[in-house]
């Protein structure tokens, strides 16, 4: 079996609709011998398809992608999951003498991954189905404020609309009796790759990006975005769940309960993923080792300044 105890893991990040999977491939095929991992919440399930964004065979261009449409739409599926499936494949591409890539937009994902969780209690579904249904009919900021009360220091750090890890927290606590934050620090040691992995993100200019978004949603919703929301539905998945509470998914959810209109829940998606795009950049601005390429991913002297960096950084590393 081949190892690569000092080849680099390349992680291309950014905001949705930067452009990541194309630099990616591209990367992929400047440095052959690459296989790319994919680091992306929503693109993990089989069954959602359309406003997902997954790479098709086209866009792959003959590169193996990994941890795509492997996981079934009715499982919440953990960022401790992935973090393990993840591992297993870095150790995968590596022990056939290849490089890894990492391609997603998904932070937590990553800094999970090159800095792991605590070992928490497994999901109670009933709970967070309660609590799933408390902030349906409260609010995210009720369910922050929950946290606050019984767990003042998780809270403090979390934004109240950000209520899908504000959940986890009170999932913990209500499941272990003690708070997240004081069980949080006990992290397992980060794997050996973990310092290996550089970081890469992309950082094109706010108004094209918004527009981009705002044109992709429109075509998501032209391209039968409905008609796969009720068909998921009507087959027993849960509004709830993971999946369909994913940017893209969630406010078809609201249409077809007749809580907004057509109309209105375009326009709310749109909204949800320009600041799903804006709190992506602030995210990976609080990575110390980002090195931030100016631009889309499909630009060509985007491609260049990455494949520079990366020149520079295995010649660097060659020297030491």
């Amino acid at each position: 079996m081949r190892t690569n105890s000092k080849k680099p893991i390349y992680s291309i990040a950014g905001p949705t609709a930067s452009g990541k999977t194309e630099l990616g491939v591209a990367l992929a095929l400047h440095l052959g011998n690459a296989e790319i991992i994919n680091c992306d919440s929503v693109q993990i399930y089989k069954e959602i398809q359309i406003a997902t964004a997954k790479p098709s065979a086209a866009e792959m261009k003959g590169v193996p992608h990994h941890l795509i449409g492997y996981v079934t739409a009715d499982v919440n599926y953990t960022v401790a999951a992935w973090a393990k499936d993840a591992s297993r494949k870095i150790k995968e591409i590596e022990s056939r003498g290849n490089t890894a890539i990492l391609v997603g937009g998904t932070g937590f994902y990553l800094r999970t991954l090159r800095n792991p969780l605590f070992d928490s209690p497994p999901t109670d579904e009933a709970l967070r189905k309660k609590l799933t249904q408390l902030k349906e009919t409260k609010g995210a900021a009720h369910i922050h404020k929950i946290l606050s009360r019984v767990d003042p220091a998780a809270a403090e750090k979390l934004f109240p609309r950000d209520y899908v890890r504000t959940i986890r927290a009170l999932e913990v606590f209500f499941q272990t009796g003690k708070p997240f934050s004081e069980l949080q620090p006990n992290r397992a040691e980060p794997p050996e790759f973990a310092r290996r992995i550089k970081l890469f993100v992309i950082n094109p200019p706010r108004d094209v990006l918004y527009r981009i978004i705002n044109e992709r949603t429109e075509c998501h919703f032209q391209n039968g975005l409905v008609d796969e929301v009720a068909e998921l539905r009507a087959a027993g998945i849960p509004d709830d769940t993971n999946a369909l509470g994913a940017h893209g998914y969630r406010r078809v959810c609201e249409f077809l309960r007749g809580e907004r209109d057509l109309e209105s829940a375009v326009e709310k998606t749109k909204q949800d993923i320009r600041n799903y795009a804006k709190r992506q950049i602030t995210w990976f601005k609080r990575e110390p080792d980002a090195t931030w390429l100016s631009g889309f991913g499909s630009e060509p002297e985007v491609q260049k300044q990455l494949f520079s960096a990366v020149k520079d950084g295995l010649a660097r590393s060659e020297r030491d």
